[in-house]
């Protein structure tokens, strides 16, 4: 655009002039060796301009005859490079597909159509035809070569960190990602490296300033890296606890502003405080934390943050518990496990199957179980619940790549990624047992109202002097009767009549809501008795 705005300039320039000396019109005369040459001023500066161009002409053809050797030899050899990459570039497409043959015969002519010096691509394409065809010690020499030199060190310290992943050599894959860190802190795949290795090496301090480079360098968003933090900073707490309560303390304090929900730090941070005899700050740390996310751990390090509390003074924590999230299986649960404690049994059974009803899982009807044992020692109804328990459910664990861990834990033992554990039922549980605990758990809440059990009142929360069996009435409805076709020169038995049980005062007792189905062993059938025929009902 430059170039075209100034031959613009010039011919505009040229023009003026030309108009300018056809205006003032004279005559030009020169004398040279005797003779009189005269013409005009117009023909004199057409004549200068014209033998200018002829002069310039004759000098481009000159430098064109003058040049021509290198002018072909430059045709040639960009021909060749073009030549060159197109090979390159079809042996890299054919690597990324796995076609060994065809990368390894791309490879030998971008190599023979360019130099390898000059164009660090093709040790790329040799490594990667190395690879796909299964020459793991030739692919290494070549990143090796490529991390010595400094245009190519990012792209073979990144390949030797692959193979030595690839091969379990975790400690030579973490010194390959420092080294890269050390020239290139902003490639994530080194700094997240680095970062995964000192976690798991518990290396807590390096861990922060590594995260801190990656932060600077905006390869982690401001929440993603508030997050590794808090989790780093709970991790170097849970050590420090033993040793340090007041620096443990600080960690989790910190960690927690970053992360308001992190139940862990939570609960170092309260463990601290309990430490240095701070009860009510510990009991304002885990309410906070509670509100936000309900925990099984938070509400038992709650209710006995104080190791002098009677039963019934933790029995009142779980309820305050309760009541800042009312209707949540962990309040639920929680009030249950501290009324059981407390002998409140009729609060704590209430409790239990309301969380039954809630969310029905494994330590749900293993504390109906518990109550049930302590309350009546009824083993038909124990028995009931343990079934319920193995067909429930499963409980909820801190879960990472598929490993399930009772504690928490801040790098994964499999993959070693950070902050991987989730607080979740297990995956190897999600596909059968769930469906029918479910199932299960309906089938229970659903057969609520027919059973009666005649032992025991309502309101009678002591344990019974009877037998240990109870006895339990199920009304049935009786079957239509199927009328029978006659049948010539045969004759048919009289029907049998079944006689009408009489109600008696064991039988007329008030009647006793049990939460569930009826036990496994009702007990031993009546063997004269007339069976009647029932339909199978399945909803």
């Amino acid at each position: 655009m430059v170039r075209l705005f100034i031959f613009l300039l010039v011919i505009l320039g040229l023009a003026w002039g030309f108009s300018w000396l056809a205006d003032r019109p004279g005559l030009l005369s020169i004398t040279w060796e005797g003779n009189l040459i005269e013409t005009s001023v117009m023909a004199a500066a057409t004549m200068v301009v014209a033998l200018i161009g002829v002069v310039m002409l004759l000098w481009w053809i000159i430098g064109i005859v003058w040049t021509s050797p290198y002018s072909v030899r430059r045709y040639f050899r960009a021909r060749k490079r073009d030549r060159g990459y197109q090979a390159l570039s079809t042996g890299l497409i054919a690597a990324g597909a796995g076609n060994a043959i065809l990368a390894r015969k791309m490879s030998i002519r971008s190599r023979s159509l360019l130099r390898a010096d000059q164009e660090p691509l093709i040790h790329l394409l040799d490594a990667q035809a190395a690879l796909i065809e299964g020459k793991y010690d030739d692919a290494r020499a070549k990143f090796e070569s490529m991390s010595n030199d400094p245009e190519t060190r990012e792209l073979g310290l990144r390949g030797l960190y692959m193979e030595a992943r690839r091969l379990g050599a975790n400690e030579a894959a973490r010194q390959y990602a420092e080294k890269a860190v050390e020239h290139a802190p902003y490639l994530p795949w080194a700094s997240q490296a680095t970062l995964e290795a000192q976690s798991h090496s518990a290396r807590w301090n390096e861990a922060l300033e590594t995260l801190a480079q990656q932060r600077a360098a905006n390869i982690l968003s401001k929440s993603e890296a508030d997050r590794l933090r808090a989790v780093i900073l709970t991790a170097r707490a849970g050590e420090r606890l033993e040793s340090d309560p007041a620096g443990a303390r600080e960690d989790a304090t910190d960690a927690l502003k970053l992360a308001k929900d992190l139940v862990p730090a939570a609960i170092i941070d309260a463990k601290a405080l309990l430490r240095q005899e701070n009860i009510r700050k510990a009991a304002s740390v885990l309410e906070g934390v509670w509100k936000l996310s309900p925990h099984p751990d938070i509400a038992r390090t709650y209710i006995r943050a104080r190791s002098g509390d009677s039963t019934v003074d933790r029995l009142k924590r779980a309820e305050k518990l309760e009541a800042m999230r009312p209707n949540n299986i962990e309040s639920l649960l929680a009030v249950s496990q501290a009324a059981l404690d407390a002998q409140d049994f009729s609060k704590a059974r209430a409790r239990a199957e309301a969380a039954a009803r809630v969310e029905p899982s494994e330590r749900v009807y293993l504390l109906l179980a518990d109550i049930e044992e302590a309350e009546t020692g009824d083993q038909g109804r124990i028995r009931h619940w343990m079934q319920q328990a193995l067909r429930a459910p499963r409980n909820a664990a801190w879960v990472a790549d598929g490993f399930v861990s009772e504690n928490w834990l801040p790098v994964s033992p499999v993959t070693g990624k950070l902050d991987a554990f989730e607080w979740k039922v297990p995956f190897s549980q999600l596909e059968g047992p769930v469906v029918e605990g479910r199932v299960a758990a309906d089938e229970a809440i659903a057969a609520l109202p027919p059973v009666i059990v005649n032992d025991r009142p309502p309101a009678e929360t002591t344990r019974r002097a009877e037998p240990a069996e109870p006895t339990i009435v199920i009304e049935k409805k009786p079957a239509k009767p199927t009328p029978e076709p006659a049948v010539a020169a045969k004759t048919t038995e009289p029907e049998k009549v079944t006689p009408t049980p009489v109600k008696t005062q064991e039988s007329e007792a008030e009647p006793v809501p049990f939460f569930g189905r009826p036990p496994d062993d009702p007990g031993v059938k009546d063997q004269n008795a007339d069976p009647t025929k029932t339909r199978l009902r399945l909803f």
